[in-house]
């Protein structure tokens, strides 16, 4: 299992069911659109810090963003 490969589709999945572009979370993460694509694809893994902020923002839980059922 690739956890950063799930994480990755996850944070896609939420990222696009809210509307928001990879660009309007990265200029909110301070970083480049396309340093933000490789948490997306699973090329780079989150800090805790981005975790909470990206859960936080897409209304999702740490288990919804790692897959975790209940």
């Amino acid at each position: 299992m690739d956890i950063a490969k799930i994480v990755g589709e996850n944070l896609k999945e939420a990222r696009k069911s809210m509307g928001i572009t990879q660009a309007q979370i990265a200029k909110e993460l301070h970083k480049y659109q396309a340093d933000y694509s490789e948490y997306e694809t699973g090329k780079i893994q989150l800090d805790y810090e981005k975790i909470v902020y990206l859960c936080n923002r897409f209304d999702i839980t740490p288990n919804d963003l790692f897959g975790f059922e209940k």
